[in-house]
């Protein structure tokens, strides 16, 4: 282990970060956040950190982990900053620190060419397709030319090299593995397969990085330490960590969906047709599970919902039409179990049926306590859930097995100052916590306002009252200006009267891809921008593009979802108060990431406002008010209109 002057000399205004990167300036919170991290990594304990924005906290616990020299994982929340860690971040501080350490980059299968896939699916020979009952539209087709010529030249088989194709191709599902149909060391692929080369980086590597979603699906092939994907590390820390809690709660359970039958019939529909035409009811079983698939989940709403399954699996028509999938999965599994060890693709077949037989067997287990039974659908698919109600037992105890460090941070992890809602979720109650305020001057920067005389949420008039606080900020802001909301029916009714109101170019999400609407939005620069969840988070627009943040009102969870109330009547079984408990608490952390959009820089100048009157009206608004920064506050809509034009004359001085 290093010494703790390594660190503090790495931070300094001559050391090697200031000589690698030009500008760079020595911060007291990044290096006290830094030699914390140094020292929980020797101690191999566990440190909760909120690092508000601006605080390095990336450097702050990439440092101590070079320095260390010990294998380190880091999880990331997104691919996009996965990526952004593995290709400037990390090479940055190797270069400045002269460091001989590996590094490597794992995602996800989803996330990598399946060249066997890619061949048994789609041959060159037009006729083979048409034998698979393969078929694409003109824009798959296109996709899949654009693919195959990629595929003869990438080094890594990472999908996300193919710029020139959308995130959400049909193809990729064609030419990439699921868990449920790779065939592992049977596949004819296998020493050449893309992901298998990832995972042996990953092995060699000393410092990994992964997301969150990969770690834990790999930690639930076990009950404890690691699974087959991610080796074992000294030190594991966790980024944009506020997010671990229901990610890791949903690895924990166990899911089913009408997709995996989908893939499953399809499968065994292509192996009837190319290589098994003697088993005709192999093709029957797989089309009669196909159509029992496809009505299952046409018993449930068009738009996509959630809902509770123990009270749908009480009612006739949904406990039959689920009868129905199993029988036909049933009698589809009789088939297999005939044809086995004709072909690897049926093996693998067989044990999907087997697997999924099983699952049934939970879905339908509605008895089962400390559980949470629930539904989601999309538009296509139905995907049933069993989830524990808490997963703090099984989460502390992969820590204190483990033998390692392990590091939480984020900007949102406290809760008026305090990290029990966090430290509770996941049992570490005896871990060490680090609060550490953002360097940038709210005050001088930037303005709070929550309007006054606003409806209530639902009232009928409350989307006009939204676009009447809107516009004059808008026209003050030149544009410029994100609205964020908590759902899509108040998103695209404010959209409509906007659209009828300003001339600014309207960005609305659903309208084009998240990554296309941020790019106009910033080639743009009087547009305004309407956007759900996914904004609310992991959005990073800097400097003058945007000095207007809008949100509707505090994102408090639908009292409808599932999961929510299977832990509030837990919660009350305890005899606590789930709103505090529960509600309230999650409520806080998602508004700090809200308004965590407005100011990224240290010159970055706004209006943030919230317009939702029990900030001020409500004894528990004071709760979220402590827990932000501390901006200036005002309840006239006038005051933030001069605040912006003030902002947008000193943006035209410097232009």
């Amino acid at each position: 282990m290093t010494t703790t002057k390594s660190v503090s000399q790495a931070f300094s205004s001559t050391g090697p970060l200031a000589k690698a990167i030009n500008g760079f300036n020595p911060r007291q919170a990044q290096l006290d956040m830094s030699l914390e991290v140094e020292q929980v990594i020797a101690d191999k304990e566990t440190l909760l950190v909120e690092a508000g924005t601006g605080t390095g906290k990336t450097f702050a616990y990439l440092l101590p982990t070079f320095l260390s020299e010990q294998k380190t994982i880091v999880s990331t929340g997104t691919k996009t900053l996965q990526e952004q860690l593995f290709h400037k971040d990390l090479p940055l501080v190797k270069k400045a620190l002269g460091s001989k350490l590996k590094i490597a980059l794992l995602k996800g299968r989803s996330n990598y060419l399946c060249t066997y896939r890619l061949e048994e699916n789609f041959s060159s020979q037009p006729h083979k397709r048409r034998q698979a009952g393969v078929q694409l539209d003109a824009a798959a087709l296109a996709d899949l030319v654009k693919i195959r010529q990629w595929s003869s030249h990438t080094q890594s088989g990472d999908i996300g090299e193919l710029t020139d194709v959308a995130d959400d191709s049909a193809i990729f599902t064609q030419v990439t593995s699921t868990s449920d149909n790779c065939l592992g060391r049977q596949c004819p692929d296998y020493e050449t397969c893309y992901l298998v080369k990832a995972r042996e980086r990953a092995i060699e590597a000393d410092v990994l990085v992964v997301n969150h979603h990969l770690f834990f699906a790999d930690l639930a092939l076990k009950d404890t330490g690691f699974g087959e994907l991610i080796p074992a590390a000294q030190t594991i820390i966790f980024d944009e960590a506020h997010q671990i809690p229901d990610i890791a709660t949903e690895y924990f359970g166990q899911s089913f969906s009408s997709r995996q039958l989908l893939d499953l019939a399809s499968d065994c529909l292509q192996q009837y047709r190319v290589e098994l035409t003697d088993v005709k009811q192999l093709g029957k079983a797989a089309e009669k599970l196909q159509r029992s698939a496809a009505n299952f989940r046409l018993l449930f709403g068009q738009n996509p919902e959630r809902g509770d399954w123990r009270q749908r699996l009480r009612m006739t028509t949904f406990s039959q039409g689920f009868s129905h999938v199993v029988d036909d999965l049933t009698f589809l599994y009789e088939v297999l179990k005939l044809c086995v060890s004709r072909t690897e693709a049926i093996d693998n077949c067989f044990e999907r049926a087997t697997q999924l037989l099983s699952l049934c067997d939970l879905m339908q287990q509605v008895d089962k306590p400390g559980t949470s039974l629930w539904y989601e659908t999309t538009r296509r698919h139905i995907t049933l859930h069993l989830t524990p109600l808490s997963i703090a037992d099984k989460f502390s105890d992969v820590v204190e097995k483990s033998d390692s460090a392990w590091v939480f941070t984020s900007a949102t992890l406290a809760v008026d100052g305090q990290f029990e809602h966090f430290s509770k979720q996941l049992g570490l109650s005896s871990a060490r916590s680090m609060l550490l305020d953002s360097p940038f001057d709210y005050q001088q920067q930037s303005l709070l306002l929550v309007p006054r005389y606003l409806p209530e949420a639902h009232a009928h008039n409350r989307a006009q009252a939204l676009v009447d606080v809107a516009m004059p900020l808008i026209r003050a802001s030149n544009g410029r200006c994100f609205m964020l909301f908590t759902s899509y029916r108040m998103l695209n009714q404010v959209a409509e009267i906007l659209a009828e109101s300003i001339d600014n170019p309207l960005l609305v999400q659903g309208q084009m891809a998240k990554r296309v609407l941020l790019d106009h939005f910033i080639e743009q620069p009087d547009s305004v921008l309407l956007a759900t969840s996914s904004f609310w988070e992991g959005v990073d627009v800097r400097g003058d593009n945007l000095t207007c943040v809008i949100i509707d009102k505090l994102p408090f969870a639908s009292p409808d979802d599932p999961l929510l109330q299977a832990r509030s009547q837990d919660v009350k079984r305890q005899g606590k108060e789930p709103f505090a408990q529960i509600q309230l608490p999650q409520a806080v952390i998602a508004l700090k990431q809200g308004v965590g959009r407005l100011i990224r820089d240290i010159d970055d100048r706004g209006v943030m406002a919230i317009c939702d009157l029990r900030l001020v009206n409500r004894h528990y608004g004071q709760v979220f008010l402590n827990s932000l920064p501390d901006m200036q506050r005002t309840r006239e809509l006038d005051r933030a209109v001069t605040f912006l034009e003030a902002i947008n004359r000193q943006t035209k001085e410097r232009n």
